[in-house]
């Protein structure tokens, strides 16, 4: 195998592996700083050795023991100096006890699961909300910090302090490796679900490379919130949540052509569209609206997202009800990007003057200046109004912006649309 295809194949292992990898490790060491780099050390450790001997056929677990192994060697050249050998032999199978015991406890947990052990700990309240989700983003392993910063449309800089911050912040506290339970768990909740979210909508829409969606990431938000659903059945958000993911994630053959290319949902063949999925979905969004969690933003995207799965065709969407969804969601969340979605239903809804005089009170929002898709709906608007020399700087800039290479490719297929159709006949 070539040595670049070696490296994708290590970075698509990475991706898939490095969550329980490091949640393994750390139910160890009790550290989530550490055995994130320890986990960092494995990876290293097999971009070194795998070009040569070929990807083992178990590449996770060679990671993990691999990672095992670098922890052993760092704490026996740390106590080396200042402890006798058989000091160091004594401590090193203490933490096998430690280690042992840690494993056993893990029986009676009710979860059994160190992915989700290491959500919750990354979300304890002694970080802020911020930093809670974007630790856990970094920790679940995969997304790069400029990724997660696009994410949280905040700089790389002021993401990776955040994240060095929390890391160190849990560390010092000593914050056990554990689900909570009873009151600290739903005071950890939201957080968690803003994780599993953001998870999804990476895998859903990846914000940087040359993939339109990163399929893995879904399925591990999915399988998260599968999980939450069974650990906490009586929160309404969560069954929301996982009703949105279903539903959004029944799109996923459709949502790209013979040659990889991004397909938008107007443009989408909806036989593709797994039916199975949107009935999970739909029933997940009854027992959250019986649960009473009709006012809450997930409920309220999956009322959305089954609004586009319940219409046959893309004309017998309901956009008003969509565009009202959108404008309770705003109201709830504050989202700049909750009324931009509202002013495309709007345009469809009511023409395209109306979408985009709410998009253009909006262009000044500090979220949006450099969020790629405002210009990209201002192009889609001002092309349906005819004004096609604005589409066409529209969609350029929209593409300037993304970092997705996929999604650049349509922008700017648009913008020679939009160029086409000012030239005189």
């Amino acid at each position: 195998m070539p040595g670049s295809d070696v490296h994708r194949t290590i970075e698509a292992v990475w991706r898939i592996e490095s969550a329980k990898i490091i949640g393994g490790l750390a139910r160890l060491v009790r550290d989530v700083g550490l055995a994130e780099e320890l986990a960092q050390d494995a990876l290293v450790a097999a971009l070194q050795t795998w070009p040569q001997t070929g990807l083992p056929d178990n590449p996770g677990a060679w990671l993990m023991a691999t990672a095992k192994r670098r922890g052993i060697d760092r704490l026996r050249r740390g106590k080396m100096i200042e402890r006798k050998h058989g000091e160091i032999t004594r401590e090193l199978e203490a933490l096998q006890k430690v280690a042992d015991a840690t494993q056993e406890a893990a029986a009676d947990d009710p979860v059994g699961d160190d992915t989700l052990r290491l959500i919750f700990t990354s979300c304890h309240p002694l970080l802020s909300p911020e930093a809670r989700v974007a630790l856990t983003l970094r920790l679940l392993g995969g997304l790069s910090t400029i990724e997660i910063a696009r994410a949280f449309l905040v700089t790389e800089a002021t993401l990776a302090q955040r994240i060095v911050r929390a890391k160190k912040t849990l560390s010092e506290a000593r914050v056990p490796f554990e689900v909570p339970r009873g009151p600290e768990l739903n005071a950890r909740l939201a957080s968690v679900l803003e994780v599993v979210y953001l998870i999804f909508n990476e895998g859903y829409s990846a914000t940087t490379g040359e993939d339109w969606m990163r399929p893995a990431w879904c399925d591990e938000a999915l399988r998260l919130g599968r999980i939450l659903a069974g650990l906490v059945p009586g929160e309404a958000e969560v069954h929301g949540l996982l009703a949105l993911m279903e539903i959004q994630a029944s799109r996923t053959r459709a949502r790209t052509g013979p040659t990889g290319e991004p397909l938008l949902l107007l443009d989408q063949n909806r036989a593709l569209w797994d039916q199975l999925l949107i009935r999970r979905g739909l029933a997940g969004l009854d027992r959250a609206e019986r649960l009473g969690g009709a006012l809450g933003p997930y409920f309220l995207q999956a009322a959305i997202a089954a609004c586009h799965r319940r219409a046959r065709t893309a004309q017998e969407t309901d956009w008003p009800r969509i565009a009202s969804l959108y404008g309770a969601l705003a109201q709830i969340t504050a989202s700049p990007i909750a009324e931009l979605n509202r002013a495309v239903a709007v345009s469809m809804a009511a023409g395209p003057a109306e979408g985009l005089a709410i998009v253009d009170a909006r262009v000044a929002e500090p979220q949006l200046v450099n969020y790629h898709l405002l210009p990209a709906v201002r192009g889609d608007l001002l092309a349906r109004l005819d004004r096609h020399g604005e589409a066409q700087a529209e969609f350029e800039r929209a593409a300037a912006l993304t970092h997705n290479v996929r999604e650049r490719d349509v922008l700017l297929g648009r913008a020679r649309a939009t160029i086409a159709l000012t030239r005189p006949s």
